[in-house]
């Protein structure tokens, strides 16, 4: 089992939540909302059940209204989902009986992901899991543009935001690279809407082949 370790993420988003099962609920819809604007290539409907039973062993086991935050991570081939709280007492998979409604929680998200975790923190603790992504070339791809983008915001003077606010950077460095594309595009005397026209012929097939 690979260990908690601090690595440099392609994307990384931090939602902070209070232990309540209302605020789970928004949590999931936050949490599938993020994975769908990335186009992060993952069961939606087994991510949605990771946030959940983490986010819900929070509000067992630590206290309703505790302080939380859900971190998702795109590392590539891997999705990783963390939910830090500030206890540090370590959970451990029960051997509740089929029966038992507690205690299952952790024995689910074994389950599903391909490897899971529990670390102490400097304020509580962590509980991480990993689930793989499918997408393959589109993945490579998407990484890809993520690098590219964020070396044209360093080229480009433009300040990189943090968090929620990372992924609008993002999107206006895309936007200006583009039009960086298609002023090159006609100093070399092409038609711009050729350019584009090949671009998006090219997406369609690898999607269709996806």
């Amino acid at each position: 089992m690979r260990g908690y370790e601090v690595t440099e993420s392609r994307l990384r988003c931090v939602l902070p939540f209070e232990a309540a099962p209302a605020e789970v609920r928004q949590l999931r819809r936050a949490a599938v909302a993020q994975l769908s604007q990335w186009g992060t290539p993952v069961a939606a409907d087994e991510a949605e059940l990771l946030v959940t039973e983490l986010a819900t062993n929070v509000v067992k086991h630590v206290g309703a209204r505790a302080s939380a935050t859900l971190i998702l991570e795109w590392h590539g081939d891997r999705l990783r989902i963390e939910v830090h709280d500030k206890s540090p007492t370590m959970p451990a998979p029960s051997s509740a009986g089929r029966e038992s409604e507690c205690g299952r929680g952790l024995q689910l998200v074994a389950a599903i992901a391909v490897d899971w975790g529990v670390v102490l923190t400097s304020a509580g603790k962590a509980v991480w899991c990993e689930m793989p992504t499918g997408g393959g070339r589109a993945c490579r791809r998407i990484e890809r543009a993520v690098e590219v983008l964020e070396r044209y915001q360093v080229a480009s003077g433009s300040p990189q935001l943090l968090n929620g606010r990372r992924d609008a950077g993002l999107e206006e460095a895309a936007v200006e690279l583009i039009a960086d594309l298609l002023h090159w595009t006609i100093t070399r005397g092409d038609d711009p809407d050729d350019f584009l026209d090949r671009a998006q012929m090219r997406y369609e097939a690898e999607a269709e082949a996806a």
